[in-house]
Formats: structure tokens, sequence, C-alpha cells
């Protein structure tokens, strides 16, 4: 049973928890709803250089994808990736506290403006938690082979918690 929390999430934990463990199975048993700005869409759709996880996000019909563009203010506009602001701006307008952003700004303008954060290895940790089956040393592995970078204290930290 998820817990009454909802979520707006942005681009990189789309990709990272679907280089993880192929699918984004894992949240709607963690949370009640998850959000995904219209401007999140737009860049998983464009897919990169080899459309990595489009098929995985389009087979997703129970996430939260907005179909019309988020009024980001201008600070955010000139300080983060269109997609961080949008899901910081997209956050606030619903009043919903809690993003998973991984990139170290977008992080930091999230906390400046009262919201709580996860990430990738935040999440896949919950999921381990509550049951979910997974490896974080194979999710960690499959994450490098997609050329998702990890520090090394984020890897320690992330198998310690796993207990592996």
């Amino acid at each position: 049973m998820p817990e009454s929390k909802e979520l707006v999430i942005n681009t990189t934990p789309i990709i990272t928890l679907i280089a993880a463990t192929g699918s984004l199975d894992m949240l709607p048993l963690l949370y009640s709803r998850v959000w995904v700005p219209f401007e999140v869409c737009r860049e998983i759709q464009a897919g990169g250089a080899d459309g990595f996880a489009i098929t995985e996000f389009d087979q997703m019909a129970w996430l939260h994808k907005q179909n019309q563009p988020v009024n980001i203010p201008l600070l955010l506009q000139n300080s983060l990736d269109v997609g961080e602001a949008a899901v910081i701006q997209l956050a606030l307008q619903q009043d919903i506290p809690l993003v998973a952003i991984d990139e170290t700004v977008g992080r930091r303008f999230a906390r400046l403006s009262g919201l709580s954060l996860t990430g990738s290895i935040g999440i896949l940790l919950k999921a381990k938690k509550m049951g979910y089956p997974l490896s974080m040393t194979d999710a960690i592995r499959r994450m490098r082979q997609r050329g998702i970078w990890l520090g090394d204290r984020v890897v320690e930290f992330a198998l310690h918690e796993a207990g592996e």
C-alpha cells in the first residue's frame, strides 16, 4: 500500500530508475500519485541519442503526466534545466511537498523553495525497504552500463543502506 504522499519527478530519476530496474513499477507502491510535468514528458520523448526509456515511460499510464507547460518564474528559468524548474514550480503550484531531483543545483533550489527531496537512489532504497525485489548492486551496475554517473560516496551509501 503506497504512502499518501505524492511526488513530482524529474527526467533523470525516471531514466535512472528505468536503467536500474527496467521499469517504474516501484513508484505506485511508494507514492499515491506521481506527477510528471509537461516539460519532463517532452525531455523523455526526445529520447537522447538512442531513445532509451521512451517505451517504458509511455507504458506507464498511471503516471500523472501533465499536458500543459508550467508557468516557470524567471529565476528558475535562468538558473535550472527546464525539467528541474518545471518540477519545482509544479510542486509549489500543486502544494506537493516532495520532489525527485538528482542534480545538485536543482536539489539546492528545491530545498530553498521549501520542498522535501528524494532522488533515484533514495527511491530505490525505499522500494527495497518496502519489499520490492531489488539488488542494489545489480541496479548500480545497470545504471553505470547506461552511462549514469554515480559518485563513490553515493554508491557506498546506497550499498550500506541496502545491506549489500
